[in-house]
């Protein structure tokens, strides 16, 4: 917040500067301005289709709001192109060349040219319109069409500086606008410029689509040729193999075999059920039964065994035919003609010590039958399951090549019809493109509201602005103290007061202190005065001599001292001001005393000079010059003697002392005061030499009271010019 003062101050202080600079250059701008031709400006409308939905024919898609914006953008770009802009500028010089009416008048590049020159131009513009090219820079020849494009004020350049492109809110519409001097030439360049760019926006649209249907067919042929390999390879493995269908062969396979494997199940299950009954039956029978049974049952099987043989051969039949219907007739019929022949065989073999088991010798006989068969279908079924294991493990290694082709055929097919209805869609779009479309036409404009007022007022800104920048930077770069915090923050020494710059010499001090002023920058400075009066009394804490010093001469330690010296004599105190500036002694050259500082540090006897005592009186000893030091005119004790007598007649002994870039002049005197007191003037640096002195100051701890920063803020205007009265000396010595 101080700072931010701090620059305010600065910018009140350079207020003439804020306000002149800014008026000579609304002054400048207005002489400059006011010759200005009026502007006219014409604007042309583009309909782009983008967002109008009655035109979206094939795409139902909603667009996203920001591939709206990007077409859009791509389209004012394109119509921005060097190539467009060059285009039109082809037209307005073909048309000043050969029109009676140009837009502009001659230039004097174009004067200069003859009738063949200008031949050869209008054919180089022509032939550069008709192709769509541009001039080469790097062609001496087409680098002069250039220049006699810039003399018109028709180069690409120029233009764009005029032109703007734009879309119209967030409409379906884009505009194109174009300021000149000439309401004709504004309307014909907004649309030429539209014309040519629908021309070019249509030809190029053509040229990709036509490019992206050329491809897509190519690409679609060649999908499809590899598709058609593809199933050409698959049909000659499959004839060449004799696979039909492998899938539904591999199923009717296994469905047999499982068949099978489950009437082997059932077989084996008959033959045991058989066997065991047999074996039970045979159990029935005693011994001597068993042998004629045996004997009995040759006769009966050798009867039968004929059919038996059959009915085996009929149920390999039915095995291998897979389960054929009519040899399950057949087997039926036989197995029915064996049960009769068994039935008829027992019952002639009868007799009566058997008669009672004639029931089992039959059942016997049928099982057995059936056993034998359940054997030979179990044989038979165990054949046929292997023939069947070796016939499917051959479709094995068909049904991996068949997949892999089958597989090279299903992504063929994909890639043949995605691409297909690409190029289906890519046919369709070229047929049915959304174009843009001029729908409004350029014409001549009205002038525009002027805008030499808002240059004028601009001007001004500007440079007001630019004024505050330039003072900001100053401020910002100054490294100079202007005021009591920056000083103490600087040094870290205290400030005990400050007084401002006054433009006279000096003030008139004893008519400041004893008449009544009325003067505000007096009061003030009194007031200042009495600030740093009652700090240094304070700092002073009893002690009796103050030195004054400074650490350049010219920084108003003289007019502070004696400023200083007579406020505390209106502070009731006996007051001795000490001229101790050998090198410049400005307060004896004012003063004119007739006791001289060389004369009393001499003197042999103290008792000759009397010096009078009074409140609110100055009592001043000067010196004699000669660029002499304090030590050079006396010894040190003789000096401490001298001094300690004129502490016992005073309240307070002021010594100005030489600057302390005089090096041991001011220190010599700081061996012999109580106390220290520095005056800085305002808007000076501490620069590397200067902190050397800031030191010495901090060394000295206790015997340095602190700064006075002279000379601060603006020039208090006082009466009349000061001086200190040699009268008033007189009565003083």
């Amino acid at each position: 917040m101080t700072d931010l003062k701090d620059y305010v101050r600065l910018l009140v202080k350079r207020k003439y500067i804020l306000i002149g600079i800014p008026l000579v250059a609304v002054v400048i701008t207005y002489f400059l301005v006011r010759h200005l031709p009026d502007v006219y400006d014409s604007k042309a409308r583009i309909a782009t289709g983008i967002v109008d939905d009655s035109q979206a024919l094939l795409n139902n898609n909603k667009k996203q709001e920001s591939e709206i914006n990007q077409q859009f953008n791509n389209l004012v770009q394109m119509i921005q192109l060097k190539r467009m802009i060059d285009q039109v500028s082809y037209q307005l010089i073909l048309h000043d060349l050969t029109d009676k009416q140009p837009f502009r008048k001659q230039s004097a590049l174009i004067k200069q040219l003859n009738a063949s020159s200008k031949k050869h131009a209008i054919d180089v513009f022509t032939q550069k319109h008709n192709s769509l090219s541009e001039l080469s820079l790097h062609d001496q020849d087409q680098h002069g069409m250039n220049e006699v494009l810039k003399s018109m004020g028709y180069e690409e350049m120029q233009l764009r500086s005029k032109l703007s492109v734009y879309r119209v809110n967030n409409s379906d519409y884009i505009d194109v606008q174009f300021e000149s001097e000439n309401p004709e030439l504004s309307a014909f360049l907004a649309n030429t410029l539209t014309k040519e760019f629908l021309s070019y926006y249509d030809s190029l649209k053509k040229a990709s689509q036509s490019k992206a249907v050329n491809f897509l067919e190519q690409l679609m042929k060649e999908k499809y040729a590899a598709m058609n390999a593809k199933m050409l390879e698959l049909k000659e493995y499959k004839i060449h193999n004799r696979v039909l269908n492998l899938n539904e062969e591999a199923k009717s396979v296994f469905g047999q075999i499982a068949d099978f494997e489950t009437r082997r199940q059932t077989a084996q299950k008959e033959i045991t059920s058989y066997t065991a009954a047999i074996k039970e039956i045979d159990n029935k029978f005693k011994p001597q039964d068993r042998k004629y049974l045996e004997a009995s049952m040759t006769n009966i099987n050798t009867a039968i065994l004929a059919d038996k043989e059959r009915l085996k051969q009929l149920n390999d039949l039915y095995v291998t035919s897979n389960f054929d219907e009519k040899y399950k007739r057949s087997i039926d019929s036989l197995r029915g003609e064996l049960n009769a022949k068994i039935t008829q065989s027992t019952d002639k073999y009868i007799f009566n010590p058997m008669s009672a088991k004639q029931d089992l010798i039959s059942q016997k006989l049928g099982m057995e039958v059936a056993l034998d068969l359940a054997k030979n279908s179990v044989a038979s079924l165990e054949q046929e399951i292997v023939r069947l294991n070796q016939h499917f493990d051959r479709l094995v290694p068909h049904e991996a090549v068949i997949q892999a082709y089958e597989n090279d055929i299903d992504v063929a097919s994909r890639e043949y019809l995605e691409l297909l209805e690409k190029y289906n869609d890519a046919n369709l779009a070229s047929s049915f493109t959304v174009q843009p479309k001029q729908i409004e036409v350029a014409m001549p404009g009205t002038a525009l509201p002027s805008k030499k007022i808002i240059m004028v007022i601009l001007a001004g800104i500007v440079c007001f602005v630019f004024c505050l920048i330039v003072f900001f930077v100053l401020f910002y770069i100054d490294d100079s103290l202007h005021n009591a915090r920056a000083l103490a923050h600087k040094t870290d020494l205290p400030v005990l007061g400050w007084l401002p710059k006054m433009d006279g010499k000096m003030l008139d001090l004893e008519q400041m202190w004893q008449q009544n002023v009325s003067d505000k920058s007096v009061l003030t400075f009194k007031n200042l005065l009495r600030s740093s009066r009652f700090e240094i009394e304070k700092e002073m804490d009893g002690a009796t001599m103050l030195a004054v010093t400074s650490m350049k001469q010219g920084e108003g330690k003289t007019f502070f001292a004696m400023s200083l010296a007579y406020a505390c004599a209106m502070a009731n105190s006996r007051v001795l001001l000490i001229d101790g500036n050998f090198s410049n002694n400005t307060i004896t050259a004012t003063a004119k005393p007739d006791l001289l500082l060389d004369d009393y540090l001499t003197a042999a006897n103290d008792e000759y000079y009397t010096l009078m005592q009074s409140p609110q009186m100055v009592t001043v000893i000067g010196n004699a010059g000669n660029d002499n030091s304090l030590l050079e005119i006396s010894n040190r004790d003789q000096v401490n003697n001298k001094l300690q007598r004129l502490r016992s007649q005073f309240d307070i002994i002021i010594v100005e002392t030489p600057a302390l870039e005089n090096r041991n002049k001011a220190k010599e005197w700081m061996l012999f005061t109580d106390k220290t007191i520095a005056v800085f003037e305002a808007g000076q640096t501490i620069n590397d030499a200067k902190k050397q002195y800031t030191n010495y100051f901090t060394s000295l701890n206790g015997h340095f009271i602190g700064w006075v920063i002279n000379k601060t803020g603006a020039v208090l205007k006082s009466g009349k010019p000061a001086k200190i009265k040699k009268q008033q000396t007189k009565e003083l010595a």
